[in-house]
């Protein structure tokens, strides 16, 4: 039985990114044979990651700020590997204890703060790059969701990167499936749609999203239609500052159109938006895994995406693909909306793909980092 002590303390409250990572892993371990899990986690997540079977060990409150958080998992935390007994740390999202006596495994999601730096803030920029160097350098075992990251890594970091372990993001089925009609009629109220059509982006509002060119390629495709579909950017906030400038001009030069931002959405409303929608559009300029994609994919919805990075590795010929700039979105949208027989063969690819990507794969192929760690 191998006791792997997990680092679950840099969750965010509305469990985006890592949080969602965690909150799917975390059970999947759990339920792993020859796998202990002891989860440290902040005050408010240690009931519900206690259900999952894991044992929880609950952080200080006082590492609620990122910077105190950074303190912890300095000093405390490979002082709470040594009490809990752990023979691996998990570090699940970037950083790693220096000091720690036991191996530590690092999770890095994305290299695009190398392959794409103009996409992120600075500051961020700078420290997400330092973190990788530093865990591609000293972490016994990596972790990345998927082998255009690891290629990535190699290419723009460290040969040292090809060791990485590819464990990818799976999708929980029972959240995500095709919705029922009564779901979809309750997120149609609660948007305001009606009866009305609508083309669906589900992520956080940043750059590398490619928001602009989308919100320019769906005014090109609506206007002139019949039945225009609606566009709904759904999402919380990130720093795209040029967003709201392009929302602007719709409303201004295509008052007819419908685009709606209602922001970050429960998880349990997800299933509706995208199993309701007539396209999923997800057109990033890179990632490194698209977890929207396999969602919508799940969901019984034609998928449109871009081949950057891990995004083809997620969709494979299940999804219609299009390139970033917003006069092929334009006309990807069109080719899709115009046809609802190619729409209803890549929705049902797409459950059967999506079906391939499990959170208890997933779980395995952390366990298989862990013992890579621990030989080590």
């Amino acid at each position: 039985m191998l006791r792997v002590l997990l680092d679950a303390t840099a969750i965010p409250v509305d469990r985006r990114g890592v949080g969602r990572y965690l909150e799917e892993l975390i059970p999947a371990l759990a339920r792993t044979d020859g796998l202990a899990l002891v989860v440290a986690a902040q005050a408010h997540d240690a009931e519900a990651f206690g259900r999952t079977g894991a044992e929880v060990v609950a952080a200080s409150g006082r590492i609620a700020s990122r910077r105190n958080r950074m303190v912890w998992e300095q000093t405390t935390l490979p002082a709470l590997a040594r009490r809990v007994g752990a023979q691996v740390v998990h570090s699940p999202h970037y950083t790693m204890p220096l000091a720690c006596r036991v191996p530590v495994v690092v999770t890095l999601h994305d290299a695009t703060f190398f392959s794409n730096p103009d996409l992120h803030q600075p500051l961020k920029r700078h420290f997400f790059r330092a973190a990788t160097r530093l865990a591609v350098r000293r972490a016994a075992a990596l972790v990345v969701p998927s082998a255009a990251t690891r290629d990535e890594l190699v290419r723009l970091v460290s040969p040292a990167a090809a060791r990485a372990v590819v464990a990818h993001h799976g999708v929980d089925s029972a959240t995500f499936h095709r919705p029922s009609d009564a779901e979809i009629e309750q997120l149609r109220r609660d948007l305001d749609l009606g009866s009305q059509d609508y083309v669906a982006f589900l992520g956080t509002i940043e750059p590398r999203k490619n928001l602009v060119n989308l919100v320019r390629g769906w005014q090109q495709a609506a206007s002139g239609r019949d039945r225009a579909p609606a566009m709904v950017l759904a999402g919380g906030r990130g720093w795209d500052a040029e967003i709201d400038d392009a929302v602007a001009a719709v409303t201004r030069s295509a008052p007819s159109l419908r685009l709606l931002r209602p922001g970050y959405l429960p998880v349990e409303s997800l299933r509706a938006l995208l199993g309701g929608a007539e396209v999923v559009a997800y057109p990033a300029l890179g990632e490194g895994f698209g977890l929207p994609v396999l969602e919508a994919m799940a969901c019984g919805t034609a998928v449109l995406t871009t081949r950057r990075l891990a995004l083809p590795e997620v969709g494979g010929d299940a999804v219609a693909y299009t390139e970033t700039d917003a006069a092929s979105i334009a006309a990807a949208l069109t080719g899709l909306l115009d046809d609802p027989g190619r729409r209803l063969q890549l929705a049902a690819a797409g459950i059967a793909r999506a079906a391939e990507f499990t959170w208890d794969r997933a779980a395995q192929a952390h366990l298989h980092a862990f013992r890579t760690a621990l030989s080590r």
